[in-house]
């Protein structure tokens, strides 16, 4: 099974902390619609007839797009590729878009998943970020999203910021878990050079937060949504049984997929495909015809560093002996006095082939990823 994503580089304002593709200027959004529509076709073979089983509009904004557009982009999607009928469709929303009739027209086009951006439930906190919604609106938000009948539900909810201390974030989770999300998606607040938060931090504007005030947040996160029932299957999601998002579990198991429209990446196993992150230049490119996307070929170093990096992120760890048959490379004997550390740490355990972060890993888990992958000169 496949997966489609579908950038929608639009946005009301730009989020201090965000340095995703985006412009907030929405003239050309039917040319960009038409144009996505053109690249699912320019793009039919990518995934060489393989069944499309999770469709993810992301973005940007997509809850900016009118229903009828994105049903058009649904169509479209469907009338090139064959769609599992049971097939995960998710929208990542703003709350300041959801409302009732909104909420019933995006169901009615094929949407069965949302991704809501809170972030946070502190409206001074919100506005610090330069989100355009406050926590009045996302609470009404998911109140419309269930009247309208999603029994799938994710919110996204941002640690670590300036301002937040263990009190106020333990407010937000507690808001959070009161509205009984299916899914929970939390992340670490991080200070990326080209954003407004980058430049404040340069100038001394912002301190940028230290990374044991973010570890702690997360123990926290953890704990709490433990205790309520919650899995912890991926370091930055947490799902109630039977409601991880397939469409990110298929990047971390893997799964190949094609990603349409500007600043959008592709993923066969042997390449990785990285569309132009410029709008103008993606509208031109896809009236002639041509997809403006750049293609790197994975090497046999690239392959397994990045199956160690995605696997062992998740509850299903590594598995050492697929790693070997796969990309015959032995884990364990290349890194065998490294590994034998982290299992006498607590920090990781090896059953039945499988190498998984413990509770405490978690902690640890980008650098321990990268201190196992291959080198290259």
């Amino acid at each position: 099974m496949a997966g489609l994503y579908l950038h929608i580089p639009f946005c009301k304002q730009a989020c201090y902390y965000c340095d995703f593709h985006f412009s907030t200027n929405r003239e050309f959004r039917k040319e960009m619609v038409d144009s996505i529509i053109k690249e699912v076709q320019l793009q039919q073979n990518y995934l060489k007839g393989e069944p499309v089983n999770t469709i993810y509009f992301g973005g940007g904004t997509p809850s900016l797009l009118p229903a009828q557009e994105i049903g058009l982009l649904l169509n479209s999607i469907k009338s090139v590729y064959p769609v599992n009928p049971e097939a995960e469709i998710t929208l990542e929303a703003n709350p300041d878009d959801l409302h009732k009739d909104y909420v019933d027209a995006i169901r009615n086009e094929g949407i069965n998943r949302l991704s809501i951006g809170i972030q946070s439930f502190h409206d001074d906190l919100l506005r610090f970020m330069n989100r355009a919604h406050d926590c009045t609106t996302a609470l009404r938000a998911v109140d419309d999203a269930r009247y309208g009948g999603f029994t799938n539900i994710s919110i996204d909810l941002i640690y670590n910021i300036p301002g937040q201390d263990d009190a106020r974030w333990k407010q937000d989770i507690e808001q959070a878990l009161s509205l009984k999300p299916e899914h929970i998606s939390c992340y670490s607040l991080t200070i990326e050079p080209q954003t407004v938060f980058g430049k404040w931090s340069v100038t001394g504007k912002l301190t940028p937060p230290s990374d044991d005030a973010a570890a702690h947040h997360l123990e926290i996160l953890m704990n709490m949504l433990h205790h309520a029932g919650y899995e912890h299957y991926e370091i930055s999601n947490f799902a109630l049984p039977g409601f991880y998002s397939k469409h990110n579990s298929s990047y971390w198991k893997q799964e190949n997929y094609l990603g349409v429209g500007p600043g959008a990446h592709s993923y066969n196993q042997k390449t990785r495909q990285y569309n132009v992150r410029n709008n103008h230049r993606y509208l031109k490119a896809i009236a002639q015809g041509s997809v403006p996307a750049e293609t790197e070929i994975l090497s046999e170093e690239n392959k397994i560093n990045e199956y160690i990096l995605t696997t062992l992120r998740t509850q299903w760890g590594t598995n050492l002996a697929e790693l070997k048959q796969k990309h015959g490379y032995d884990l364990i004997n290349q890194n065998h006095v490294y590994i034998q550390g982290l299992i006498a740490q607590g920090l990781a355990v090896i059953n039945n082939s499988v190498l998984t972060l413990t509770r405490k890993g978690k902690f640890l888990a980008d650098k321990i990823a990268s201190d196992l992958f291959i080198v290259t000169a």
